[in-house]
């Protein structure tokens, strides 16, 4: 792990082909930004604009080629002999509001994350470890991890850099070091990020980024068509019919129900069974959901270290569902007790469809299910802890993204006891967690391996969904071809002007 890390250091960051022209584009996404804190960019609505376009991290995966682990912010890095990691700045960068970048930046960034004064998303993701970070000198600084992170470079590629001044609390106009700065934010209308003359790295190609919002695919497939957008990262398929334009794309996003183990009837194995058993996965594909898309048995995709391809998915099973329950029943479980199924509004294409269609396959077997749209924020509220008090039972309709290539970045915060959106507590679990994620190459890999099939077989965690394929509308006089991460990460560096 080491040896890769350190080989990916001399590859160098990734610059910006040289293309024709330069301007400004519009870009339609399928849901407003709530806001545009730079320690919430881990979420999918927040980093497509500010990621890497105005909030930079010390390190970036490479998601286009085999690179591994590239600077940014930091030029290199090694493990010392007491198992920290020392990362060595750049130097002449500059944020935004024109202060110098330097270690301090980065240690209060990162104890801002860390912080129990705000709610930062990122915090989540190093969930299970302590953390200090050391400044060296001006440019140098160290992270100390207890236990040991093999993967901790990659893991700083979540952590978003601000200047030292920034409060703790969640701040409305980001600073960053990134090669645009926010120039107007027009809650309901747009937000425009104009690109920065100051920037330490290559000049991009767009001047200019305006990102309008319209929750209907269609709609934002139109725009592109018309010429009144140039880019719709997010399309429907049906809405996917000219190969000029339109580009399908590996998606590292898993849809599925996030199971609240603590209530009646989900905190029985068997009803947790019988849900699984009622919905008809593969009815979705080439209907509501793309052919390409691979039926779901984690919450990591296929192309993750340690995936298990010995767990099979649940077979759709009414009547094995319906029998589960009766048994539940039967000893004293309130199967009947309705249950509330919270999906977040335009979350993906035919969202809507798909939540009516599981709704009712859940209704087919038995289950009281009522279905209920919320928007990005009351979404949150449901999805992380602190839960509600006084809740019925709710299952979560959700995506989650991971496309760094570790169940690291999922299994903490989503599993684990202590975890922000975890359902259940499981000592197992707990175990097998702490001891992968201090663990390297083949037993890194079998320990996420073993946890997979126990999250699904045994515990019964969730509903897993599908691993999704996304597609994308691009404009003729742009150059852009979408990646795994671009449901999450839209690098505006990354588009050429024809």
């Amino acid at each position: 792990m080491k040896k890769m890390l350190m080989t990916a250091l001399i590859l160098g960051s990734a610059l910006a082909p040289a293309y024709a022209g330069s301007g400004p584009i519009k870009i339609v996404l399928p849901e407003e930004a709530d806001l545009l804190e730079p320690c919430m960019a881990t979420r999918s609505n927040i980093g497509r604009i500010i990621m890497e376009n105005v909030s930079e991290t010390l390190t970036e995966l490479d998601v286009r080629g085999k690179k591994g682990v590239m600077p940014r912010l930091a030029e290199k890095w090694e493990q010392t002999q007491d198992g920290s990691w020392r990362f060595h700045l750049r130097q002449g960068v500059k944020f935004s509001n024109g202060t110098t970048f330097d270690a301090k930046d980065v240690k209060h960034s990162f104890d801002r994350v860390m912080s129990d004064k705000n709610a930062c998303e990122s915090r989540r993701y190093f969930g299970g470890m302590k953390i200090a970070a050391n400044v060296v000198d001006p440019y140098t600084i160290d992270f100390k991890a207890d236990p040991a992170q093999p993967i901790l470079p990659l893991l700083m590629s979540l952590v978003t850099i601000v200047p030292e001044e920034t409060p703790l609390a969640f701040i409305r106009e980001p600073i960053g070091t990134g090669p645009y700065a926010l120039k107007n934010w027009t809650p309901g209308q747009q937000i425009v990020l104009a690109a920065r003359s100051d920037y330490w790295g290559a000049k991009p190609q767009v001047t200019e980024a305006t990102y309008l919002f319209r929750a209907d695919p269609s709609v934002r497939a139109a725009m592109v068509k018309a010429g009144e957008a140039d880019l719709s990262p997010s399309i429907s398929q049906l809405d996917a019919t000219d190969p000029k334009t339109d580009f399908s794309y590996l998606d590292s996003e898993t849809v599925y129900l996030r199971l609240d183990h603590n209530i009646q009837p989900l905190n029985d194995v068997r009803v947790r069974k019988a849900l699984n058993l009622a919905i008809d996965r593969q009815a979705f594909l080439g209907t509501l959901v793309p052919q390409g898309a691979v039926l779901a048995t984690a919450l990591v995709p296929p192309t993750t270290q340690g995936w298990n391809p010995d767990v099979k998915v649940f077979p759709y099973d009414p009547e094995g569902a319906k029998k589960l329950l009766a048994e539940a029943k039967a000893a004293g479980v309130k199967v009947d007790t309705p249950i509330t199924l919270i999906a977040r509004t335009a979350n993906f294409p035919n969202v809507t469809e798909i939540m009516e269609a599981v709704q009712s396959q859940l209704q087919e077997v038995g289950f009281k299910v009522d279905l209920k749209f919320v928007e990005v924020a009351e979404h949150e509220s449901y999805y992380s802890k602190p839960f509600k008090e006084g809740r019925g039972p709710i299952i979560v309709a959700a995506m989650h993204d991971n496309s760094k290539g570790d169940p690291s970045f999922t299994m903490f915060f989503k599993y684990a006891s202590q975890g922000t959106q975890s359902g259940f507590s499981d000592p197992k679990v707990d175990d097998l967690i702490k001891r992968a994620s201090a663990a390297v190459g083949d037993e890194r890999a079998k320990l996420w391996s073993q946890l997979i099939a126990y999250l699904h077989d045994d515990v019964v965690a969730d509903a897993l969904l599908f691993h999704m394929v996304g597609f994308s509308r691009v404009s003729p006089r742009i150059d852009f071809k979408p990646t795994i991460a671009t449901n999450s990460m839209l690098q505006l560096s990354e588009i050429g002007i024809k």
